[in-house]
Order: structure tokens, then C-alpha cells, then sequence
């Protein structure tokens, strides 16, 4: 199967299955000399780990990673830096009455047009399982970032839960590291709680939307064609498991508005441009004002639910099926450290390619 790697120069390619003995991520392309540790890696891991709380699935992984190359005395080589996470809580008996039927919303159909084989464990490769290599890869991005880009900061939180919106004027970011939902906004944790034990226990889901920032990110980074700064951040929300939108800035509000309001004013500040707007969301052109960059993306409902749904198998002969199993009721959740992971890479590979075609060097505004 390919298409399994991402990014241009920071480039990874992950591996595995939810229920094979392990999962991990190869890492290409970070410059030597880069302080890391296990240790760097395994704080962004344990954020998305399973079995936290009420709220996410009961598998339980330590998601312990492990470093088998590319580090020596606790730097960077320069060379590929193998990742592994082992499997440590598979129970792939859950999935044996449905290995010859089709589970709707997930991707088990379209595996077997396409490739007339699947694993029904857990969803094999489809599995959100797959995350976890891309947080462990963002990790690495992220220390490369710190030594590099020191003044850059990722964040993200989730902003709605169903049809329940946060309160924009409550937002704390202290908040989101309080509660189980990764929200800015405390009086939508407390509903959400009730909302997502309703769910549950009537064996349904939830969908949710997930905000990222990055701030300080340096003006220039990205091309106005085929190397948008925002086409490759989209492209990796997009590709993260349950995700059917993407939006940058205003996004879709953005129909809505004037060329007068919609446009981001701009004066002359004491240490240089200021804008007076940020609808675009930190990216114009394709390449970086040097704004926050603020996106958004919206995960679709856990389709393994407990309901009884209409279905096909693989003999064509109509069905029903109930996904057995531990499944996250709102997978939106889990979601938010993978945005974060996603983000970093694709704003490092963007910085490398910026640094290796203008060497750094900016336009100057003013004498």
C-alpha cells in the first residue's frame, strides 16, 4: 500500500495496524545536532493516550515510545529516526462477527473495492490508532522547532462538541489542560459531560470541531502556487482519521463578508507592519504574514457505535451490524494533540524548504 508518508523535507512515513504487535513512524529529513530525548517525544504521546477518562475509549496503551535510530548522545544524526510503539491492549476478538461485513462510515468497503483485502481488527490500518505515529513524528518536529523557531507556540482545543458551541468570550487557554474535553471554555466542559453520557449510553457518538493556533510563526514561510502554506496545513488535517472539513481563518464565514470587511487592514507600527484583522488566518497568498495562524477542522461522529445499522458483507447479502468493542464516543476528542502533531510537522518542513530556497533573508519594509 503506499501513500503512507507525508511532508517534503521533515518527511515521515508511518506503519502498522491497530492490532499488529507494533506502530511507528520513520523520520527523514531533520537536521542534526537537535537535542532529543524519548523523553521529548513521550510527553506529546501521553496527551493522546487512550483510557484517560470516562470520555475515550477503554483501551488501555501506555503508548510507551522508542528511539531505534537517528539519536546518538542525545542529538539528532541527521539520519532517518526510527520510532516504535508497541501494541500492548489489543482484543481482536471484538471485531470477529463483523470480518466479513461492511461497518458504515468507517472505510472497511472501500478497502475491499480497492484493495479485495482488510483487517477487521480495529480497522487495521484505518484505524485512528494510526495516530499515535503522527504525534510521536510531532514530537520530533516540535523539539526541531523549539531549537530553531524557539519563539513559536502550537495549541489546540476543541470548540464544539455536536451542535454545542463554546463561548468565545470565556476562552482560557489554562482551561483547556482542566478538563477532559481539551476546551478553553469551562461552562461548555460541564454541559458536554452530560451530553456525551447521554450518547454513550443510547450507544451512539458525537462529532466535534477542533481549533489550532500557531503563534509566532516568521512572515514568508510557504509559495503562492503548489506549495501553499495553507494547502499543506489542510492537507494534514484532512488526512487525520473521522476529519470532512477544513477551514483557514474565517473559512466558509468568509462567503459572507465584503471585500471591506473581509480584507486584513494593515499600518505602520514602532518595530514594523501591523495588521488591524486576521480573516485570513495568518496565511496570504499561500505564505505566512507572520500572524497567528489560526485553522479548524470538523471530525465526523465515531461510526463504531452500539445502534444497529443497515449493512452489506462482502457476499453481497443485506445485513445489520453492531460494532462491538471500545471505541471513543467522540473521537473528536483525541483529536486535538493530533492537529497540534500535524501542524508542527508541516510548519517545520515549511521553514527547512523556506531556509533552503531564500537562505532566511526577508524583504525589507521601511529603512
Amino acid at each position: 500500500m503506499s501513500h503512507n508518508s507525508f511532508g517534503h523535507v521533515f518527511r515521515f512515513t508511518t506503519w502498522g495496524e491497530s492490532h499488529g504487535p507494533a506502530l511507528g513512524a520513520t523520520v527523514d529529513g531533520c537536521p542534526p545536532r537537535i537535542p532529543l530525548s524519548e523523553a521529548d517525544i513521550q510527553i506529546w504521546l501521553d496527551r493522546r493516550k487512550p483510557g484517560q477518562n470516562r470520555f475515550t475509549t477503554q483501551r488501555r496503551e501506555p503508548d510507551r515510545v522508542e528511539i531505534l535510530s537517528g539519536v546518538h548522545e542525545g542529538v539528532t544524526t541527521g539520519t532517518p529516526i526510527q520510532l516504535m510503539i508497541r501494541n500492548e491492549d489489543q482484543r481482536s476478538k471484538d471485531y470477529s462477527d463483523i470480518a466479513d461485513k461492511f461497518r458504515p462510515g468507517h472505510a472497511d468497503f472501500a478497502y475491499w473495492v480497492k484493495y479485495g483485502v482488510r483487517d477487521p481488527r480495529g480497522g487495521g490500518r484505518s484505524s485512528a490508532r494510526e495516530t499515535a505515529a503522527r504525534v510521536a513524528a510531532g514530537g520530533v518536529a516540535r523539539a526541531v522547532l523549539a531549537a530553531l523557531v524557539p519563539g513559536l507556540r502550537i495549541r489546540g482545543a476543541m470548540v464544539q462538541m455536536g451542535a454545542d458551541r463554546i463561548d468565545r468570550a470565556a476562552w482560557d487557554w489554562e482551561e483547556v489542560e482542566r478538563n477532559p474535553f481539551w476546551t478553553p471554555d469551562a461552562g461548555a466542559a460541564t454541559r458536554w459531560e452530560g451530553q456525551l453520557d447521554a450518547a454513550r449510553k443510547a450507544g451512539s457518538s458525537l462529532g466535534a470541531v477542533i481549533e489550532i493556533r500557531a503563534e509566532g510563526v516568521p512572515p514568508g514561510l510557504g509559495a503562492p502556487i503548489y506549495a501553499k502554506l495553507d494547502q499543506d496545513l489542510a492537507a494534514a488535517m484532512m488526512s487525520i482519521n473521522a476529519v470532512k472539513a477544513v477551514e483557514i481563518g474565517a473559512g466558509f464565514d468568509a462567503a459572507a463578508l465584503t471585500g471591506e470587511t473581509n480584507a486584513d487592514e494593515m499600518r505602520m507600527g514602532p518595530e514594523g507592519p501591523e495588521f488591524l484583522a486576521n480573516n485570513a488566518g495568518g496565511i496570504v497568498g499561500g505564505i505566512s504574514t507572520g500572524q497567528e495562524i489560526v485553522l479548524r477542522f470538523a471530525v465526523k461522529p465515531t461510526s463504531s457505535i452500539l445502534s444497529p445499522r443497515a449493512t452489506i458483507d462482502r457476499f453481497g447479502a443485506e445485513t445489520e451490524i453492531v460494532t462491538k468493542g471500545r471505541h471513543d464516543p467522540c473521537v473528536g476528542i483525541r483529536a486535538v494533540p493530533v492537529g497540534e502533531a500535524m501542524a508542527a510537522c508541516v510548519l517545520l518542513d515549511h521553514f527547512l524548504l523556506d531556509r533552503a530556497q531564500t537562505g532566511g533573508e526577508r524583504g525589507r519594509i521601511g529603512r
